[in-house]
């Protein structure tokens, strides 16, 4: 009897899926909308420690932590990688070789003058694994959800959830700000006040021009602050809200236990793509945008 063929199981594959889904329609029955089900309550900022110094609201929140989460675990990866370099490198090595290597090279080396990456090397190389690490910890389940807690042995625990410090639009809104003012200082060091404005407007642009120029100039450059901020944090926050409710969230706010037979695979994947593409593509795309913003503020030549 022949193999089957890789279409042919795809098909059953499905087959089977759909099979399974119309079965669970027919045998249980639906529940009705589940009003108790609250799906944004996962993104919702309790405090944990109230903290007011003055003016300032420092409570320590869920995004706290896993801010603290992040930078602590930046941190150590780079101080254990810098104390263990050996000669004949070990996978671990090898591994986080090859991104200081995509850190030095595409996203720095690439878009910088060889003074200014030396320079502002250190801040890009630890903004993209700050991001990387974040984005990667908002995908391990941990048990920070307050609002659904679990019983265990009479003890309500605070039950799993995915969350990430990105999905949080103040965080990349902060780290926005930072490089955009970073730059601009940098900018005006490189040709002076008046010479970096001017360096705005291209060389041969007509007299009449060159006020529309600028303004357009100037405008895009305040948009920089949008795009930059709101490309991480909207692809964190759906990749996020995609997983919940395709891992089971909308079966439950629906009352429909077939939903989530149907559901639960795309969870699987979109779980799987944020894991290898999604995390690791913001970051760098985070990084290397703050690389090439650097290079056109310093550049020799108005852009």
């Amino acid at each position: 009897m022949s193999a089957m063929s890789t279409r042919a199981k795809v098909f059953t594959g499905i087959g089977i899926w759909l099979l399974g889904a119309i079965l669970l329609v027919i045998v249980i029955p639906s529940e009705g909308k589940d009003e108790a089900f609250q799906p944004q309550e996962e993104f919702k900022l309790d405090n944990w420690v109230d903290l007011q110094i003055g003016p300032v609201d420092m409570s320590i929140n869920k995004a706290v932590v896993y801010l603290f989460l992040a930078a602590a675990l930046t941190s150590w990866a780079m101080i254990y990688i810098a104390k263990r370099m050996q000669q004949k490198p070990n996978k671990v090595q090898t591994a986080m070789e090859a991104v200081y290597g995509l850190t030095v090279r595409d996203i720095v080396g690439d878009n910088m003058s060889q003074k200014m990456a030396a320079k502002w090397f250190p801040f890009i190389a630890t903004l993209f694994f700050f991001i990387w690490f974040s984005n990667f910890i908002g995908l391990v389940p941990l048990p920070f959800n307050t609002h659904e807690k679990v019983d265990i042995f009479g003890l309500e625990v605070p039950s799993l959830a995915l969350y990430a410090a990105t999905a949080n639009v103040s965080i990349p809104l902060v780290l926005t700000l930072f490089v955009f003012v970073a730059y601009q200082i940098e900018g005006i060091r490189a040709h002076g006040f008046f010479g970096y404005f001017k360096s705005w407007i291209p060389s041969g642009t007509p007299k009449a021009m060159r006020p529309f120029i600028f303004a357009i100039e100037a405008i895009s450059q305040f948009v920089r602050i949008i795009s930059l901020s709101v490309r991480l944090f909207a692809n964190i926050l759906a990749g996020h809200l995609l997983i919940l409710f395709m891992g089971g969230g909308l079966a439950v706010l629906l009352g429909l236990a077939a939903l989530g037979w149907l559901t639960l695979p795309l969870a699987i994947v979109f779980f799987i793509f944020e894991i290898v593409l999604v995390a690791t593509l913001q970051a760098f795309i985070f990084s290397i945008l703050t690389s090439i913003y650097f290079g056109e503020a310093t550049a020799a030549e108005g852009h």
